[in-house]
C-alpha cells in the first residue's frame, strides 16, 4: 500500500513539474484530477511557475516529508504550550490536535497564495468570502453539537453559536486572514518589482545587442577597404613590375585571375558576421596565392585545417586580417621573406587558430605592443570580444623568429558547410 502511495505522488511530483516548465503538456495530462490540478499550474504567471518549479524541486521526494516533520514537531510544540498555559481548557491531545490543525492549515494557506498570489488579488473579495464561509461553516457545526450533546436543547446551542461565533471568526481572521493578506500583499509588491527588473534587463540586452551589431557592421567597413586598397595596391604594383619584362603582361593577367578568384570567394564572406572555418581558409588561401605571385620566392605558406574543424564558425575575415598583418609587419620588411603558417586546433571544448610567420618578430617593446598599429589587430580583438567575451588574440615571439598569432575561442559548429568558391 505504502509502495503504490509513493509511485502515484511522485508521478503526480514529476507531472506537475513538467507542466510548470512546459504548459502545452497540460493537454497530455490523463484523469479529472490531475487534469484539474495541471489546468491550475497553467493559469499561473510565468513567474510564478518558475518560482513553484523551484519550490517543487526543492522539496520532492523526502525533502517533503522532512519539511513536514519539522513543522508538525513546531506546532506540537505550541500545543504543549498552550495546554501548560491554559490546563483547563486544553487537555493535552486536543492542544496538540487543535494547534496541528491551524498550523497546517495556515501553512497550507500560505504556500497557496505565495505561488497564486495574482489570483489572490484578482480574485480577493472571492477568496475572503469562501475564507470566511469555511470558518463560519465550521464554527457552527461545532457549536451546534457541542450544545446538542450537552443537553439536547436546540436553543441553547444557537445561544452558544452566537457567543462563540464571533470570538471564533476573530480568531481565525487574525491567525489565518491577516497573515495571508500580508503576504499576498508582499509577495505582489516582489512581482511588480521583478517585472518592472525583468523588462529593464530585457530593454538593457536589447539595446546591447543592438550596439554590437552597430560595432561589428563598422569594424567590417573598416576592414574591408583597408583590405582592398592593399590588395589593389599590389596588383598595381606587380602590373608595374611587369611592364618592364616579357613576361609582365603574363603575369598580370595571371595575378588578375587569382585576384577575381578571391574576390568571388571572399565577397560574401564580407557581409557576414559569422563564417566556417573552411570558408575563411579557403579566402586566405586566394589571398596568399594572390601576394605569392607579388613577392615570388620570398612568400611562402602552408594552411592545416583538420576535418574536425572546418565546420566551425568563427567571425568573418579575422584570419585574413592576421595573415595581412603578418605578411606586411613581418615578412615584408625582411630581406629574405618568410613563411606563414595557418593551422586550427580543438582543445578542451575550445577552438585555437594559429597564425605563425618567421619574419621580422614583435618589435623590441615585447609582446605587449601591437605592430601595424590598431586598425587590423585591434579590430580583430574588438570583433573577438563582440562575438563571445571569453575569445581571446595573444601574440608572441616564435621559436624560429617571427611572431605566433593565436586566437582562442569557444567552438560553434556550423549546421552545413559552405562549399568554396571556384
Amino acid at each position: 500500500m505504502l509502495k503504490k502511495y509513493t509511485q502515484w505522488y511522485r508521478s503526480i511530483d514529476e507531472e506537475s513539474l513538467r507542466v510548470l516548465q512546459h504548459p502545452e503538456l497540460v493537454e497530455q495530462v490523463q484523469g479529472r484530477v490531475r487534469r484539474y490540478v495541471a489546468l491550475k499550474l497553467v493559469k499561473l504567471t510565468p513567474i510564478e511557475r518558475q518560482q513553484l518549479h523551484a519550490f517543487l524541486l526543492k522539496y520532492r521526494g523526502a525533502g517533503f516529508y522532512i519539511a513536514a516533520f519539522k513543522l508538525m514537531l513546531l506546532f506540537s510544540a505550541i500545543g504543549v504550550a498552550l495546554h501548560l498555559l491554559l490546563p483547563a481548557r486544553f487537555e493535552l491531545l486536543k492542544a496538540l490536535a487543535f494547534s496541528n490543525g491551524m498550523g497546517f492549515a495556515l501553512a497550507w494557506g500560505l504556500v497557496g497564495v505565495w505561488f497564486n498570489y495574482r489570483s489572490s488579488v484578482r480574485h480577493k473579495f472571492r477568496r475572503l468570502l469562501l475564507i470566511v464561509s469555511t470558518c463560519a461553516a465550521g464554527v457552527a457545526a461545532g457549536v451546534l453539537l457541542a450544545g446538542w450533546s450537552d443537553s439536547g436543547s436546540m436553543g441553547m446551542a444557537f445561544e452558544r453559536l452566537l457567543r462563540v461565533g464571533g470570538i471564533a471568526l476573530l480568531v481565525a481572521g487574525l491567525f489565518y486572514m491577516v497573515p495571508l493578506a500580508i503576504v499576498t500583499t508582499w509577495r505582489n509588491r516582489q512581482y511588480e518589482a521583478l517585472t518592472v527588473q525583468l523588462q529593464q534587463d530585457a530593454e538593457r540586452d536589447r539595446l546591447a545587442r543592438e550596439l554590437s551589431e552597430s560595432q561589428l557592421r563598422l569594424l567590417r567597413a573598416q576592414i574591408e577597404p583597408h583590405f582592398l586598397f592593399n590588395t589593389l595596391g599590389a596588383v598595381q604594383q606587380l602590373a608595374e613590375q611587369g611592364a618592364q619584362g616579357a613576361q609582365g603582361a603574363g603575369r598580370a593577367a595571371a595575378l588578375t585571375a587569382d585576384l577575381i578568384a578571391f574576390l568571388r570567394a571572399s565577397l560574401a564572406e564580407m557581409r557576414s558576421e559569422q563564417v566556417p572555418l573552411q570558408s575563411e581558409f579557403d579566402m586566405v588561401a586566394a589571398y596568399l596565392r594572390v601576394m605569392q605571385a607579388r613577392m615570388g620566392a620570398r612568400l611562402r605558406y602552408a594552411l592545416d585545417l583538420p576535418a574536425e574543424c572546418a565546420h566551425a564558425t568563427i567571425p568573418s575575415m579575422i584570419l585574413l586580417t592576421l595573415a595581412e598583418n603578418a605578411i606586411k609587419h613581418g615578412i615584408e620588411p625582411s630581406l629574405r621573406g618568410g613563411e606563414i603558417r595557418l593551422s586550427a586546433l580543438r582543445v578542451d571544448g575550445m577552438l585555437r587558430l594559429r597564425v605563425q610567420d618567421t619574419g621580422m618578430g614583435l618589435p623590441e617593446s615585447g609582446a605587449g605592443s601591437v605592430p601595424g598599429g590598431g586598425l587590423g589587430l585591434e579590430n580583430v580583438r574588438s570583433r573577438l570580444l563582440l562575438s563571445d567575451p571569453s575569445a581571446s588574440l595573444s601574440l608572441r615571439d616564435g621559436d624560429e623568429g617571427g611572431v605566433i598569432a593565436e586566437i582562442v575561442l569557444p567552438i560553434n559548429i556550423a549546421s552545413s558547410l559552405k562549399e568554396p568558391a571556384a
